[in-house]
């Protein structure tokens, strides 16, 4: 699994005072990467400072700390792995809460804008610069643990990854956030929604439009080749009949079609998730050998990046926008955990009951009920953590996830993407496999 690092930003931790005019105006030229004081000051971990909205920190750091738990015991206890499709389990929940604070911290990032083209120039660098770090990442050039060489051939490069995905989607959600909304007072719940109108109807577009594709666009029968690295023969060529529209199934569903078409099939992730399901592994719901009758597309290429399943994804960032405008508009306490709790409730009840009708929680795809159950989960969440941390002060008993929320792209490069494993390693006794890593037992 890899870690999902939520763009940040000292903005989404402005004051919370009662009165609109003590919220301090953002600071657009921030870099939103970076962990810093809401004075503009580099900082580290140590108690909060007023006016940070700590909860948000708390939630990335928690998220982290899920992250890093499902990286490490997933393998030993699956079933809070990722779900090898249908399904939702602990690991299924970081994606969307780092989209969903994206969400959050671009509604007080651009509070306030001086210039809307700026502020625009400087998303697409954010933007660029998480791509090209993703693509360093995710993209095979670095060669995990118990290898020290590095490289990655550009025909086979991995193009999607989650940085890539966190990237789009903020782009996104910035460009709506600076370009569509209106000129109206918020005073009700009703009267916010008419202040963003037109970022709604550009949820409702994609939503329609990822419907469509996923259940209108017609998948051929396909094939792929998987090659020896231990022989010299041809690579083996599997052939998947499909001939069908509308399927969710792990072989023949139009996600995977774009993603085979548009990116190339070597461009793919290579180690699928479906492989963990019972018709592909006889240590399911863990990796394995395949069984006697696996199924031809077992070891197909899947990404779970991909480009149609990251368009649900941009609606999960678009949501989070909407609970930072509550932060931005109502000012008291109540009526912000109100407007968080009731939409977030709606949500979940909605997931369930797509999934109970046939349209199934499936992370691989991100699947519309997928959107609405971890959504409405991320909400209810930072409502509770709002509640514990930036009404009541519970602050102390956070402060390692506070900690961990302001460093959440360090802890991903170093930890998550195995930075700092893959550096230790290359100190070692006489031979490469006598590190540390081997001592402990890691990597053996």
């Amino acid at each position: 699994m890899g870690m999902y690092e939520a763009v940040k930003s000292d903005e989404d931790r402005r004051v919370l005072d009662a009165k609109a005019s003590q919220i301090p105006s953002p600071d657009v030229e921030s870099s939103l990467l970076d962990s810093s004081r809401s004075d503009g000051r580099k900082g580290g971990g140590g108690n909060s400072s007023k006016g940070r909205l700590v909860s948000l920190d708390v939630f990335r750091g928690l998220t982290v700390g899920i992250m890093i738990l499902v990286d490490n015991a997933g393998g030993i206890f699956p079933a809070i792995n990722h779900s090898p499709w249908d399904g939702l389990t602990l690991a299924d929940f970081v994606m969307p809460f780092f989209l969903f604070m994206v969400g959050v911290s671009l509604a007080l990032v651009y509070k306030n804008l001086s210039s809307s083209y700026l502020a625009t120039k400087k998303a697409v660098l954010r933007a660029l610069k998480l791509l090209v770090l993703g693509l360093f990442l995710q993209g095979g050039y670095l060669h995990g643990l118990n290898n020290l060489t590095y490289g990655v051939d550009i025909e086979q490069i991995r193009l999607a990854g989650i940085l890539q995905r966190i990237a789009v989607a903020y782009f996104l959600a910035a460009v709506c956030e600076i370009w569509l909304k209106g000129e109206k007072n918020v005073t009700s719940g009703s009267s916010l929604f008419k202040k963003y109108q037109y970022q709604w109807a550009v949820v409702l577009v994609l939503t329609v439009a990822y419907f469509s594709f996923l259940y209108g666009l017609y998948v051929p029968d396909w094939e792929y080749s998987i090659s020896s690295e231990k022989s010299s023969s041809a690579p083996k060529i599997f052939k998947v009949k499909c001939g069908v529209r509308g399927d969710t199934g792990p072989a023949c569903n139009a996600v995977g079609m774009i993603d085979r078409n548009i990116l190339g099939i070597q461009h793919l992730y290579t180690r699928p998730i479906y492989a963990r399901m019972k018709q592909c592994s006889i240590n399911s719901p863990d990796y394995g050998p395949l069984p006697a009758d696996a199924p031809s597309w077992c070891q197909a290429p899947f990404d779970p990046e991909g480009l149609l399943s990251s368009v649900m994804a941009i609606v999960s960032c678009l949501v989070g926008l909407h609970y930072g405008h509550i932060i931005v508009h109502f000012k008291d306490h109540k009526d912000r955990i109100l407007q968080w709790v009731v939409p977030s409730s709606g949500l979940l009840v909605l997931g369930f009951a797509l999934d109970f009708s046939g349209i199934h929680v499936n992370k691989a795809l991100y699947t519309f009920s997928y959107m609405c159950v971890t959504a409405g989960a991320a909400g209810i969440l930072f409502a509770g953590l709002y509640l514990m941390v930036d009404v009541y002060g519970y602050q102390r008993p956070a402060f390692i996830m506070e900690w961990m929320g302001k460093h959440a792209l360090m802890i991903y490069i170093l930890a998550a993407c195995n930075i700092f494993p893959v550096l230790l390693q290359g100190f070692y006794w006489r031979r490469p496999q006598n590190n540390i890593f081997r001592l402990i037992g890691i990597g053996a």
